[in-house]
């Protein structure tokens, strides 16, 4: 992933020089392989490049169109072809994915976004119009944040400028902090800082000066079709359309001109993309070198339950392409980090900020040994299997969705038929299996975990303001309009899109992660097809299984799994958590109105005592506090917190915190 950054002021003044060489330092990391800019009176745009395919290494950006627009693009084209016939004046075959993206601004303006098929984010600036746009794909795989008032625009793919160069302090926003730690995700337009905001996926985001403040218009420029039907007379013809989708979706990401490198964790998502990508390359049609794999498995419940060990499955479709991958023991790592204790403050250096809650001073074992593997084999790309559970219908088989759409269509014999066939396979009463169904069109589906039913520290007034984003953003099934079944396809990738906007780009490790089953065509086939095409009675991934036999290993396809509770060590006393003494009552996260500190302080008692009490939150919790420090002392949060940066500088010198690394028997 290639970086860009952007200042616009509004009043004519160029952004100072060296708040211009602080933005390209912080820049530096994420873009080895060139620093270009562009500057003329009260613009500014910076791009580092992050080459991953042979076109990349001709790109000149930021691009400047023939209109006087300036574009930077960071991403891949994936219907470069289509659009070249299309705009076949102007282009070529050997036409940068940029020089097609720019011509298509010039051609139809911002609706060319709906025809841009890839993994992209990109930013326009308009001179003849006086505006910013900012636009990602569909999917939301990229990022661009951005910040405004009423004398300037500032866009960027990394927070750290935002925050660090704003020249100002910032508000907290909850919903993120509630969506983080509730582990639903925040909702994907969110970031911790009021006054900083994402592009959402699938939209643009036009800012231009007016009358008395900043013109900010939000517009979603495409979607799937909820009316988008694809019907077919046979099974045979819904599995060769499969095969066919998930094949163009990962010819697309295997574009590199480097070898690319393949997770695989032994699960079928992981091991369908390798599988299919064999399939690619041994038809000539992959633009990339080759393909290699690693893997990570845990031998530790071998004796007990050998099918717990991944092991045994990726070696499965190491064998089917004759080529072993790159593996990685868990148990062994655990070993070498077993005792290990770390301060309270030790997750987040103070001389690299942490933009989000995500510990920022070293990376963990398994990080380190998966960013050594890459470096050393000038790995750029990875293929990920992301979202193939969601999107192919994995999980305990339900009928639901498939009942849900015959209540809605009121197709009262087909229900019938299929009540009598689920409530049959899952031994059932139909009865519950229809309630389950209909309560949906009357309630929000609820997610709230039991364990943060029982996170009684939080203050009272943040569960209340935020009790959606803690819930996991519920919705309703609605009777009329689109079909429930697709109305739950785009609640799970909606999931996805949160799970991707929640890990910002790291420099300790860089790489173009690409997800095959978050395809735009492959997803609007899936979303198109009957629901009973991909889950059958008491059958997960029916259509997946049938479409990929003979290209994914049998005994993975037919692979039963089986429900295996691991055994935890016993109970012994702890004293490793930290009391509510220790940690101070000068709680950031109890000035910012989050936690209750009293109800937290006995929670932690109740730990040091070895009761029943949600360690993972718990955890959360301490992390939580941890990062609201740093900011503090990064002199990044306003109000209050901001004046106390001496006094928590001056307490946390005096004593350290530890965060417990055991006891492992009371992990919920």
């Amino acid at each position: 992933m290639s970086v860009q950054f952007g200042r616009w002021n509004f009043e004519g003044q160029p952004p100072a020089p060296h708040y211009i060489e602080k933005v390209s330092a912080t820049l530096a990391p994420y873009g080895p392989d060139s620093n270009e800019s562009y500057s003329k009176g009260a613009i500014n745009i910076l791009y580092r490049a992050f080459h991953t395919t042979k076109e990349s290494h001709r790109e000149k950006q930021p691009h400047i169109c023939p209109s006087g627009a300036v574009i930077t693009w960071d991403g891949r084209l994936d219907n470069r072809t289509d659009l070249i016939s299309e705009l076949r004046d102007s282009l070529t075959v050997n036409s940068t994915d940029v020089a097609i993206v720019a011509a298509a601004y010039e051609k139809w303006g911002a609706n060319c976004l709906r025809k841009l098929i890839g993994d992209w984010a990109f930013s326009i600036w308009n001179p003849r119009e006086h505006s910013v746009l900012l636009a990602k794909d569909p999917i939301g795989t990229r990022y661009l944040y951005y910040s405004f008032d009423n004398n300037q625009v500032t866009w960027s793919t990394i927070l750290d400028p935002l925050v660090l160069f704003a020249g100002r302090t910032f508000e907290i926003c909850e919903e993120y902090i509630a969506g983080w730690f509730a582990t639903h995700f925040p909702a994907t337009h969110l970031t911790p800082y009021v006054g900083i905001h994402a592009v959402p996926p699938s939209c643009f985001v036009l800012l231009s000066p007016g009358k008395h403040d900043t013109k900010h218009i939000i517009t979603k420029y495409w979607d799937f079709d909820p009316g988008k039907r694809i019907r077919y007379h046979n099974d045979a013809e819904y599995e060769e359309h499969f095969r066919s989708a998930l094949a163009t979706a990962v010819h697309r990401r295997l574009r590199s001109d480097r070898p690319v490198l393949a997770e695989l964790s032994g699960g079928m998502d992981s091991s369908s993309i390798v599988c299919m990508a064999d399939v690619v390359i041994a038809q000539g049609q992959a633009d990339c070198p080759r393909l290699d794999t690693i893997s990570w498995f845990d031998d530790s419940y071998d004796h007990l339950e050998p099918d717990t060990n991944e092991l045994h499955w990726v070696s499965k479709v190491e064998e089917k392409r004759s080529r072993p991958g790159f593996h990685i023991n868990l148990r062994e790592l655990r070993t070498k980090e077993t005792g290990a204790q770390s301060s309270l403050m030790s997750e987040f250096d103070d001389d690299h900020l942490a933009a989000t809650p995500l510990p920022n001073r070293e990376l963990s074992e398994f990080s380190k040994q998966y960013a050594e593997h890459i470096g050393s084999q000038g790995h750029r790309v990875i293929l990920s299997g992301l979202a193939g559970d969601s999107v192919t219908g994995s999980g305990v088989p339900t009928p639901t969705p498939e009942l849900q759409n015959c209540l809605a269509r009121a197709r009262f014999v087909t229900l019938g038929r299929q009540l009598n066939a689920w409530a049959a396979k899952m031994r059932k009463p139909r009865l519950p299996l229809l309630w389950d169904a209909i309560q949906e069109f009357f309630f929000a589906s609820i997610d709230v975990r039991r364990e943060m039913r029982s996170v009684l520290w939080f203050h009272p007034t943040f569960v209340h303001r935020n009790y959606v984003a803690l819930s996991g953003y519920p919705s309703r099934v609605k009777m009329f309009g689109p079909l429930p079944s697709f109305q739950h396809n785009v609640g799970n990738l909606n999931g996805e899109r949160r799970l991707m906007a929640a890990f910002p780009l790291k420099s300790e490790l860089l790489c173009d992660v690409r997800f095959s089953y978050l395809d735009r065509d492959l997803l609007e086939f899936m979303y198109a097809i009957p629901r009973e095409q991909i889950v059958r009675v008491g059958q997960r991934r029916s259509l997946m299984k049938r479409a990929l036999v003979g290209i994914v290993p049998d005994e993975l396809l037919n692979r039963k799994r089986r429900v295996f509770v691991r055994q935890e060590p016993a109970k012994s006393a702890s004293t490793e958590w930290p009391s509510l003494t220790e940690i101070g009552h000068l709680m950031v996260s109890r000035s910012l109105k989050i936690i209750d500190s009293d109800r937290f302080g006995e929670a932690l008692e109740k730990a040091r005592r070895n009761e029943d009490v949600p360690i993972r939150s718990l955890n959360r919790t301490l992390t939580l506090e941890s990062w609201l420090r740093h900011l503090t002392l990064q002199g990044v949060l306003m109000s209050s917190v901001s004046t106390r940066r001496q006094e928590y500088a001056s307490s946390l010198e005096a004593k350290e915190l530890q965060l417990p690394t055991q006891p492992k028997s009371l992990a919920s």
